[in-house]
């Protein structure tokens, strides 16, 4: 994996200051996440071959189910089961999805225990399949202690639990995603092995890159209020929308953001690229890039009629055409003078998806301390669920 910065920064004083911030959330392990790769290895025995079941459930929101969906999503092949993410209480879609489903095993996902779209979500598959207390196919993922664990007590349920000082947005390396991701056949070792050397070798000083850009976006929040993923591959569609809970959630608090906006290339060039070539600027834009999609399908030598301004890219492979488009753009938006940095990946695989992940969870906090905010927690969103409950 390689990291491009395409804008001129250079403050020694502030990336250091980012360094030793986070270094300092490490070492004290006051901050759980940083430590899931070795925490969560326990996870990796678990054994769900006794259990006989089609597809997978997820009932959870926000942190408990969008780092899982976009790691599944990334990986997933015929060898997988199939998932099934309930997140929203929409009506049309939970009636969806149960109705393609005949035997699934269920994990239920709540940090908090008490999360009002989960819960009621689950009472829904609960009447569905005609669930009852001891039943193997019915797991839960929470913090011990929550209600949601004393729930699962008293129906005798299997429990794994979530760190206290790990938060639902940075919990996709515990259990939250671990257990979820073997039950539907993909063996997550990679993902903490790629975890765990991104974070080794950022602290061993080997990726400064992460320091310089925390404190360019922390020292220009005001310049540059926005920051763009254009993520160039479809498959990544669920992950641009775990880093935008990751930074939202994060980076938005006692008057000071970073909005995250987040698109997929090709698809959003005939969108949002209008806005960013002749809007108000003032955004920051990051490219991912996947050098090998490992599917060698090519464009084939037809020549149509009156299409014939389409041929130059005849005989040559998608993986071609998509790259060179994010390429395009990229020295398009250069050209405009944004402030642009590029995240190349080899192929995708666990472990660059586990350096993936762990380089934007550390990215956040470097930033958010910087900012001098606490990145972790979120009061701005508990207003709303005060207000929900008065409604009723």
């Amino acid at each position: 994996m390689k990291f491009e910065h395409y804008f001129d920064y250079e403050n020694n004083i502030k990336e250091k200051e980012a360094y030793f911030n986070i270094l300092q959330e490490y070492e004290s392990k006051e901050i759980g996440y940083y430590h899931l790769p070795e925490t969560s290895q326990r996870f990796l025995n678990t054994d769900f071959s006794d259990i006989e079941y089609e597809e997978v459930i997820v009932i959870g929101i926000g942190g408990s189910s969008l780092g899982t969906k976009a790691i599944y999503e990334m990986i997933k092949d015929e060898t997988t089961k199939p998932m099934f993410f309930l997140e929203n209480p929409d009506p049309r879609d939970i009636k969806d999805k149960l109705s393609k489903i005949k035997n699934p095993l269920i994990f239920v996902i709540s940090k908090s225990g008490k999360t009002i779209e989960t819960i009621s979500i689950f009472k829904k598959v609960i009447n569905h399949f005609n669930l009852k207390p001891n039943s193997s196919h019915l797991k839960i993922i929470t913090d011990e202690n929550s209600p949601l664990d004393k729930f699962a007590s008293s129906w005798n349920l299997d429990v794994f639990h979530i760190p206290k000082n790990v938060g639902g947005r940075f919990s996709v390396l515990s259990a939250v995603g671990i257990v979820p991701l073997l039950a539907a056949g993909i063996y997550p070792k990679n993902l903490l092995l790629g975890a765990k050397e991104f974070r080794d070798d950022f602290f061993n000083k080997k990726e400064w890159h992460l320091c310089k850009k925390a404190a360019f976006y922390a020292e220009n929040y005001k310049k540059y209020p926005i920051n763009v993923l254009f993520a160039y591959s479809t498959l990544l569609n669920s992950f641009k929308e775990w880093f935008v809970q990751l930074f939202g959630e994060s980076l938005g608090k006692d008057g000071k953001e970073i909005m995250p906006v987040g698109h997929i290339g090709s698809i959003d060039q005939h969108s949002f690229l209008q806005l960013l070539m002749e809007g108000m600027g003032r955004k920051t834009i990051t490219f991912i890039k996947i050098n090998s999609f490992e599917t060698p399908l090519i464009i084939p030598d037809i020549k149509l009629p009156h299409l014939e301004a389409t041929d130059f890219v005849n005989g040559r492979s998608f993986e071609e055409l998509i790259n060179k488009e994010c390429e395009a753009t990229r020295e398009a938006l250069l050209a405009k003078e944004y402030p642009i940095d590029e995240i190349v990946i080899d192929d995708l695989s666990l472990k660059n998806i586990g350096k993936l992940i762990m380089y934007y969870e550390m990215l956040t906090s470097a930033i958010g301390s910087l900012l001098e905010i606490n990145t972790y927690n979120q009061p701005g969103v508990e207003l709303g669920k005060t207000i929900l409950r008065n409604k009723f």
